[in-house]
């Protein structure tokens, strides 16, 4: 045990010290292991440990390609997806907008690979992050798209009743809803 102590005592030390910290973590360089940026993914656990550098590093590693059509890009983002959320504890960070995010967006990326997991992710992020009602309407329109037209309805009911913000994000997409649009948000409104 006191070897590892001493080790990690010598990788903050070292990390404290390099100039390039604040930049590497505010996005601005990637690591130098591109292939599976466990040094980015290992510093940020070691030093900060927050939603922000989490999202910055897991958007970065998103525009690398489209998980869509990239089969292993996808399998990597959901490793670093789950990652992230085991590593981020919810009672810490429920109040958190970017934790909210990368719940729902490793939802998004769940739906690619199965539709199941994805909802109990929806619903994962949903019990956690009450507040944001970006988080109930990506739920909805999940729903909507698996042709779950009542829950869809339901869902946007009740993050009205439970008055997620901003409220006007709400109203538009049930506005959307009620006009039978696929999309309950267009990417001006989102």
């Amino acid at each position: 045990i006191a070897s590892i102590m001493n080790r990690v005592r010598d990788l903050r030390n070292k990390y404290r010290n390099e100039d390039n910290v604040t930049d590497e973590l505010n996005c601005t360089k990637i690591s130098a292991d591109t292939t599976d940026n466990s040094g980015t993914v290992n510093q940020i656990m070691m030093t900060t440990n927050n939603p922000e550098d989490w999202l910055c590093f897991l958007l970065k590693l998103e525009k690398k390609g489209i998980p869509q059509m990239d089969v292993s890009l996808l399998n990597r983002l959901i490793g670093r997806y789950s990652q992230a959320v085991t590593a981020l504890p919810a009672e810490k960070h429920s109040q958190d907008e970017n934790y909210a995010r990368i719940l729902v967006r490793f939802a998004e990326l769940k739906v690619l690979q199965d539709p199941e997991e994805a909802r109990d992710q929806f619903h994962l992020a949903r019990l956690n992050c009450k507040k944001f009602a970006f988080v109930h309407v990506a739920f909805a329109q999940f729903e909507l798209s698996q042709g779950n037209v009542k829950k869809c309805k339901h869902l946007l009911q009740k993050a009205v009743e439970c008055s997620a913000v901003p409220l006007e994000m709400l109203e538009t997409a049930l506005q959307n809803f009620h006009l039978k649009k696929k999309q309950l948000l267009s990417d001006e409104e989102k």
